[in-house]
């Protein structure tokens, strides 16, 4: 038996669907807000429909992932395309991960340090920040977000990297476990906001008809100042949809997280399509909906468009306390599963590199097993 590869560990079905809902959950937090300020109130219904055409490309992944032995981007391309345009298709998947986890985890180092931020304010407003912290910092005790967001990010970076060196088993556990607390999460909010709904009443955002779209002057790009995109109704449909499709950003680690699944693969790798396809409806589609719902028109997209999740939390019925208390819970969630999405590069990254540097295009240096762990650190 000749072995050319580095040590292998098989992962469950629920473990691989969570690596791929640390990155595709991600976006429920901010995508709404994203997608209503480029196109409207009418956003709900374009990111649903996201939602509903990533099972269509779901089960493209499964089926090429059960063609092509190993799976993944790189061979399914190759096999069907051809060596160059292989090489084309990981350039830009490796430029995706390059960007996904930064992003992801300044975005989760944001939220955080703005919390941080406002429960300063609160306890100064309460009279419980000691002088001497009044002195250091003249005035209330403030992060700079944006270092404290950088700063954040490089540490969780640098501790997934670092679990990721020990092996799949052991970031792949916790992925899980960041999913095990969103879905808490997201079983109190879904529960809590159809409670709003029904005691306070609430109207469906309007129809995703061309007549309802309210394009901003950024989300035309060229098209700005000109009347194409109302006058042509498909093509402000298909721009709608284009600022709606970030939804569905991370489904393309499924195919990477393939080769780790245990045996049975192609079942496994089913169920795991399965849960990924149910959690992601009902997070992003579902929450995008109730948040336009329930929050006002007044403050939405102003103050909670990176993150409705948030926002609506605040709008719920029910005491002041117990919203503030889940508002926290959600911004602490928003930071796990953000910070999750780097951990989802580096296992998707790391999965292309050595499926590139097995066919040769690659040198070998790029699989060097760990002395320690046995697993490809490079």
């Amino acid at each position: 038996m000749v072995a050319t590869s580095v040590m292998l560990t098989f992962i469950s079905y629920w473990r691989a669907a969570a690596i791929v809902l640390n990155d595709l959950g991600s976006s429920a937090f901010y995508v709404g807000g994203i997608a209503e300020q480029a196109i409207g109130k009418s956003a709900p219904w374009f990111i649903l429909g996201v939602m509903l055409f990533a099972f269509a490309v779901r089960s493209v992944y499964v089926e090429s992932c059960s063609m092509f032995t190993r799976g993944g981007v790189y061979r399914v391309v190759k096999e069907a395309l051809g060596g160059t345009f292989a090489k084309l298709s990981v350039s830009a998947l490796m430029f995706d991960y390059i960007l996904t986890g930064p992003i992801s985890g300044v975005a989760a180092g944001q939220y955080i340090a703005a919390l941080i931020n406002e429960l300063f304010a609160f306890a100064d407003l309460h009279g419980w920040i000691p002088s001497a912290m009044h002195a250091m910092f003249n005035g209330t005790p403030q992060l700079n977000e944006n270092h404290a967001a950088a700063a954040f990010a490089l540490m969780v970076t640098l501790y997934y990297w670092w679990e990721n060196i020990k092996g799949i088993e052991e970031s792949s556990d916790k992925a899980l476990r960041v999913m095990q607390i969103t879905t808490v999460m997201v079983v109190i909010l879904l529960g809590w906001a159809l409670y709003t709904i029904i005691h306070n009443g609430a109207s469906l955002p309007p129809l995703p008809l061309p007549s309802n779209l309210k394009f901003s002057s950024e989300a035309l790009g060229f098209l700005k100042g000109t009347d194409l995109a109302k006058s042509l109704g498909l093509l402000g449909i298909v721009i709608a949809f284009g600022h709606s499709i970030l939804a569905m950003s991370g489904e393309e680690s499924l195919a990477q997280v393939n080769r780790e699944l245990a045996s049975p693969k192609l079942r496994n790798l089913k169920r795991a399509a399965l849960i990924i396809a149910i959690f992601s409806f009902v997070f992003t589609g579902i929450g995008s909906l109730l948040a336009v719902m329930i929050i006002p028109d007044s403050v939405r997209v102003p103050i909670y468009k990176d993150n409705l999740i948030a926002g609506m939390a605040m709008y719920m019925v029910g005491p002041h306390i117990l919203k503030l208390l889940f508002r926290i819970f959600v911004v602490v969630v928003g930071f796990l599963i953000l910070s999750g999405a780097i951990n989802t590069s580096i296992i998707g990254s790391n999965g292309v590199l050595n499926r590139v540097s097995e066919d040769g295009v690659l040198t070998d240096w790029f699989r060097r097993p760990h002395k320690k762990y046995g697993t490809s650190y490079r």
